[in-house]
């Protein structure tokens, strides 16, 4: 780190003398243009030329970010997963083995030989850690290497022995007992229907269609919305005594609910026809009451339903998530949501996209823990804006690879 303008970098809210004492986290650049490269990343001129037709400065961004982004060196996390199923996902539908080439590079010291993990942490029984797994089936696939298929079974085992409330869904962490946050359906469950194809399991995608249909019984209101989280025992003070419900919808919870239940029907293909129905159905619903809330500019507001409310913003993570569910859904044949999605893509990327940065982030929004998150609104529009943070820049490019399919 020596020589570099400390300016350039966010780590995780702290300075970079504080987060020496925690655990390592991984540097975002909030200038991509001026961040010093960590690596080369080339991409062919077709796929350049591809990517700037939707966005003239969408090459340069998206290869800048990838150079001087650092995936973090101390435990296997999500935020890392979401770039390299964004990298994935623009090999998908360019063909370019530069984008392989970038994943496989982080993964050579992540998952080794014989298919350990090396910084995975199972015993956290943390559902984040999950998200990450998406990658090596594919990862498997495109390469040959079966240290790639030995570390699903590494990553599934986790699953195995995770908690669950009554219903039977996996709890978001063991530090947060009884609780299910729409974030985590998205961090497991396409992981383990794609584990389920891969080991012929069917009942594994029984088990994720029983989950979501529990979180639609859960949390769902009769808006058609969904609130953050749900606490089974109702003693967190973010709870409702007689719901279990958090307070509020968060636009980036919707983001990750949706994202998850069209990465789920695809994973799905041929299995359970009635359960791929059932999750057709909550996509359709889910899409279509979104839908009525989008604002004058056709984007999603960090707190969903409250746009006309005082310091409430249009969210960047959030709205491209939904788009990206919008287009696949339409792709898939869930509904007639692809117009809509490539609108709410284009709106995104012309109001938050620019040759240095992806803006308009909420950085992280949790409930409970200390300093306590009580899920109010004045709570979720206090959280800081990130620019360049993964869990935006990562469906941005989710949400590329759909437009550039369409």
């Amino acid at each position: 780190m020596m020589g570099l303008d400390r300016r350039l970098f966010l780590w995780g809210g702290l300075s970079l003398a504080a987060a020496s004492s925690v655990t390592a986290k991984p540097r975002v650049a909030v200038n991509v243009q001026t961040a010093p490269a960590l690596r080369v990343v080339k991409i062919a001129p077709e796929t350049r030329e591809g990517l700037d037709r939707v966005s003239p400065v969408m090459a340069d961004f998206v290869v800048r970010y990838l150079n001087t982004r650092e995936a973090n060196p101390a435990i296997w996390n999500y935020e890392d997963g979401l770039i390299w199923k964004g990298a994935l996902d623009l090999h998908s539908v360019t063909g370019d083995q530069a984008f392989v080439g970038y994943v496989q590079s982080d993964l050579e010291t992540r998952v080794l030989a014989d298919g350990a993990l090396a910084i995975f942490r199972p015993a956290d029984f943390n559902i984040d850690g999950i998200n990450s797994g998406k990658v090596l089936a594919p990862m498997w696939r495109l390469t040959g290497q079966e240290r790639y298929r030995r570390a699903m079974d590494v990553q599934f085992a986790q699953l195995v022995t995770h908690p669950r409330t009554k219903d039977g869904n996996y709890w978001h962490k063991q530090i947060y007992p009884h609780q299910v946050w729409l974030d985590g359906i998205y961090m497991a469950h396409p992981f383990q229907v794609t584990y389920g194809q891969v080991t012929g399991r069917p009942e594994l995608f029984a088990d994720t269609v029983a989950q979501v249909l529990s979180v639609e019984r859960r949390m769902k209101r009769a808006d058609g919305l969904y609130v953050h989280g749900y606490d089974e025992s109702r003693e967190e003070r973010w709870a409702d005594k007689d719901t279990g419900h958090s307070p509020h919808v968060w636009g980036r919870a919707m983001g990750w609910w949706c994202a998850a239940l069209v990465d789920i029907y695809e994973a799905s293909d041929g299995m359970d026809a009635d359960g791929r129905a059932a999750i057709a159905r909550v996509t359709r619903e889910t899409l279509e009451a979104l839908l009525r809330f989008r604002s004058d500019n056709g984007l999603w507001y960090q707190v969903v339903d409250q746009g006309w409310r005082e310091g409430n913003y249009e969210e960047a993570s959030a709205s491209l998530m939904i788009a990206y569910a919008l287009m696949k859904a339409g792709r898939l044949g869930i509904g007639d949501f692809a117009d809509d999605g490539q609108a709410a893509y284009q709106a995104c990327v012309d109001q938050f996209l620019t040759p240095q940065a992806l803006n308009g982030i909420c950085g992280v929004a949790g409930l409970g823990n200390r300093p306590y998150r009580d899920g109010s609104y004045d709570y979720y529009i206090s959280e800081p804006i990130t620019p360049n943070d993964p869990k935006g820049v990562g469906p941005l490019m989710w949400a590329t690879a759909e437009r550039i399919r369409a």
